[in-house]
C-alpha cells in the first residue's frame, strides 16, 4: 500500500515568544521540521504534504530545501488539526493510499515506532500513537474498550475520570486516504475550543 505522509506545520508557537514559526525552532541544531521530514522518509512516501500557515512562504521555503518535491497546503485559518488535515485534500487528489499525520512540533518518531504503525493499518482502518504519561497534563485521553479505541478525548473536554486516565494521543493517526477525508468532513467543532479535531475522526 502507497503510504502519503501529512506534516503539520502551521503553528505560531505563541508559548515560545518568538517570532519564529514554531516548526522552525531548532533542536539538536536543526529546525523541527526538518526532523519530522527526515524521519518520515523511512517510509519511502508517495507523496509528503506540509500543512503551513503562520509564515507560510518561510516554511514552505525551508520545506522545500529538505525535500524539493515536498507539496504545500496552507491552512489560512487556525481551526484545529481536524481542518488542518483538511486542507492537503486538494494536494492528495486521486491518493487513495494510506495517510501517515505527523506534527512538526513532535519530531523525534523512531523509524521502528513508524513501521509498527504502517503495519498496524493491516488490521485497523485508523491507527492512533499513544503513550503512557505520568503526568498527562493537557494530552488528549486514549478512551479504550480492551484493545480497542473508542474515542479521544482532548483534555478541555474531558471529565474527572477521563482526565485521571494515563494513556495519552500523541497525536499521530494512520489511515486510508478515502476514509480520512471522509470521517474530516462529519467532524464539527461543537467542544471547549470550538476548533475543529483530528481527533474526533476516531468516534465516527
Amino acid at each position: 500500500m502507497s503510504i502519503a505522509v501529512v506534516i503539520l506545520a502551521a503553528g505560531k508557537g505563541t508559548r515560545m515568544v518568538s517570532d519564529l514559526p514554531k516548526a522552525l525552532h531548532k533542536v539538536a541544531h536543526a529546525p523541527l521540521l526538518t526532523h519530522a521530514m527526515r524521519a518520515s522518509a523511512c517510509l519511502e512516501p508517495e507523496k509528503t504534504v506540509i500543512v503551513v500557515g503562520h509564515e507560510a512562504e518561510q516554511v514552505a521555503a525551508a520545506a522545500r530545501e529538505i525535500d524539493e518535491t515536498a507539496l504545500i497546503a496552507e491552512q489560512k485559518d487556525q481551526l484545529g488539526t481536524g481542518h488542518a488535515v483538511s486542507m492537503a485534500k486538494e494536494a492528495l487528489s486521486g491518493f487513495d493510499g494510506d495517510i501517515l499525520v505527523l506534527y512538526a512540533d513532535t519530531p523525534f518518531i523512531s523509524e521502528e515506532t513508524m513501521q509498527a504503525i504502517k503495519l498496524a493499518r493491516n488490521t485497523s482502518d485508523l491507527v492512533v500513537l499513544g503513550f503512557k504519561a505520568k503526568d498527562p497534563a493537557r494530552y488528549g485521553r486514549l478512551i479504550t474498550n480492551g484493545d480497542s479505541l473508542e474515542r479521544i478525548v482532548e483534555f478541555k473536554d474531558a471529565n474527572d475520570e477521563e482526565s485521571a486516565i494515563t494513556l495519552c494521543n500523541s497525536g499521530v493517526m494512520a489511515g486510508p486516504a478515502p476514509l480520512l477525508f471522509s470521517l474530516l468532513e462529519e467532524i464539527d467543532n461543537k467542544n471547549a475550543s470550538g476548533e475543529f479535531y483530528l481527533t474526533d475522526c476516531v468516534a465516527h
